[in-house]
């Protein structure tokens, strides 16, 4: 939900995947929700949107976590392993999807550190 990451990643995935627009699915800390889904609620909403975003027509879906998060203030390695998770946990929902894991350095870059293609391409 964090708006320093929002426009960085929007335009990464435009880049990349050569697309006018992407869907935006925001919450505060969401490789924690996903990958360790205390709140059970927090993580099915996440799947409902993402749903959504799917009847849109998108084909990828990016799961995203930065440095300096107010809403999962781990370190670099922990938010890494549960941004591993995540992708698996969203992979394991829609099969059919390309799955990017995204991290976003103290400088704002964008790095796709992990994920999950249906095709076995990635």
């Amino acid at each position: 939900m964090d708006g320093r990451v929002q426009l960085r990643v929007i335009r990464y995935l435009q880049d990349r995947f050569e697309v006018l627009y992407v869907d935006s699915v925001t919450e505060a800390g969401p490789v924690r929700s996903l990958a360790e889904p205390v709140d059970e609620t927090v993580s099915q909403s996440i799947l409902r949107r993402v749903a959504v975003s799917r009847k849109h027509g998108s084909k990828v879906v990016a799961v995203v976590a930065h440095d300096d998060c107010a809403g999962n203030p781990e370190d670099e390695t922990t938010q890494r392993r549960q941004l591993e998770e995540a992708v698996g946990f969203i992979a394991g929902h829609f099969p059919e999807a390309l799955v990017l894991g995204l991290w976003l350095s103290r400088d704002w870059s964008v790095f796709e550190v992990t994920s999950r293609d249906p095709t076995g391409g990635a």
